[in-house]
């Protein structure tokens, strides 16, 4: 779906806004009683958490120099 290897998510506060942001929303929309939305945004927020902060290799996209 996404390569969260890409170099474009290296900067740390960038992989912490954008998990934030999901799990935020997620927070936001089970307090204000929508549960489907809350379970897909937190899904996704914790996905994210996961890609960006457990299995996140920074190195994995750069081209490797000879």
């Amino acid at each position: 779906m996404f390569n969260f290897d890409d170099p474009f998510y290296r900067p740390l506060w960038l992989r912490i806004l954008i998990a934030g942001i999901c799990i935020g929303w997620g927070i936001f929309e089970f307090v204000t009683g929508t549960p489907g939305f809350a379970i897909l945004f937190l899904a996704i927020g914790g996905y994210a958490a996961y890609r960006f902060f457990i299995t996140f290799d920074p190195d994995a996209s750069n081209p490797s120099e000879d």
